[in-house]
């Protein structure tokens, strides 16, 4: 690796010395390469690697031995189900270890919780790129990593974090299966609980459900649909609120699995039982989904693809490539199971 020697003197350009995104510009590369170039890697051409060279050395920076040095890639997480953030893991190490890398992984719900920065502590550790899975996330944390000449990568973000690339499943068509899905067993009254509205994926499967009651020609129902947070807690909460209702839904797609189980949970507590009197459609397919009595039916996202895909694309800027596009997604499944039914299936059955 480089870094920069206090005993050399140093160009200035106006304030403060050159950042690695500066020279980049002035070399002619992307900050990907410079960082290559800072660690030693492969992939660059010689005459690009010595015109680097030369400018980190006339603004002051020197190399420092990393003989043993294992190059990582850094996956950060907050507040993720473990059983999806292990499938992640599994996807990103399936395509990095080929290629040399090892995986590493971080959980930054302690600075966050304390109020301090997670960016610094994290580039001081020198990844060789990194992967974000949290919503937290923003535009500015991404200008840290560019300056830094660190690839980085998006999983899901809330918003646009635009030049950095971004990775997710088709959400918009998730959700249109799973509606499709109810509509093809009848339901036509269906209430709809979904994640925080400024959340670019809860809008897309929001998006998603209303274009499928739109092609069947079904009018969309306002005051059937409710906004919260992806949790057990808000999915019985706002169920609640629909099934106390004087004209109940016949069915719910939820925003993922942990509403839909708070779902189940405010069913019960109605007297209502699924997929008798109400059908239930999540959406994730998490361990515990095939678990549930009965076994939610939901939208299967392929989390270790969604995390083998951000691999590549962090390989592909590491070696100093340019991305093909912005937002990068990959299809997901209707695994139909057994919390969906005709409306109305159970209307003669005994209560159980």
């Amino acid at each position: 690796m480089i870094e920069k020697g206090p005993e050399q003197p140093l160009r200035r350009l106006r304030r403060g010395d050159l950042p690695i995104a500066a020279i980049a510009e002035l070399a002619g590369v992307s900050p990907p390469t410079v960082s290559k170039v800072l660690n030693g890697r492969r992939g660059v051409g010689e005459q690009t690697r010595q015109r680097v060279e030369a400018l980190l050395r006339d603004h002051g920076y020197r190399r420092r031995e990393t003989t043993g040095t294992a190059l990582c890639i850094e996956v950060v997480f907050h507040q993720m189900l473990s059983s999806i953030a292990m499938e992640i893991l599994l996807g990103v190490q399936g395509v990095t270890s080929a290629s040399g890398y090892t995986v590493g992984f971080t959980d930054v719900g302690e600075h966050l919780r304390a109020g301090q920065p997670w960016a610094a502590p994290l580039l001081l550790r020198r990844p060789a790129a990194v992967i974000t899975m949290f919503s937290l996330f923003t535009a500015e944390d991404g200008e840290q990593f560019a300056a830094a000449g660190t690839p980085l990568v998006a999983v899901d973000p809330i918003g646009s974090l635009f030049p950095t690339p971004a990775v997710g499943s088709n959400n918009w068509s998730g959700a249109v299966a799973a509606t499709q899905h109810l509509l093809d067993l009848g339901h036509r009254r269906i209430g709809v609980l979904t994640g925080p509205v400024r959340d670019l994926h809860a809008r897309a499967r929001l998006d998603g459900f209303r274009a499928a009651l739109d092609y069947a020609g079904v009018p969309f129902d306002a005051t059937l649909e409710r906004h919260g947070v992806f949790t057990v807690e808000d999915g019985r909460d706002l169920g609640a609120e629909l099934l106390a209702r004087p004209d109940p839904p016949t069915a719910v797609v939820c925003g993922n699995d942990l509403q839909a189980m708070g779902v189940y949970v405010a069913a019960r507590e109605a007297g209502l039982r699924i997929p008798d009197d109400l059908s239930v459609v999540g959406f994730d397919d998490v361990e515990s989904a095939a678990w549930l009595a009965p076994p939610l039916t939901t939208v299967r996202q392929p989390f270790a693809e969604i995390g083998a895909t951000a691999a590549r694309l962090a390989l592909t800027m590491i070696d100093g490539r340019s991305l093909s596009q912005e937002r990068y997604e990959v299809g997901t499944t209707l695994v139909a199971r057994g919390s969906t039914a005709p409306p109305g299936s159970g209307s003669s059955a005994p209560p159980t």
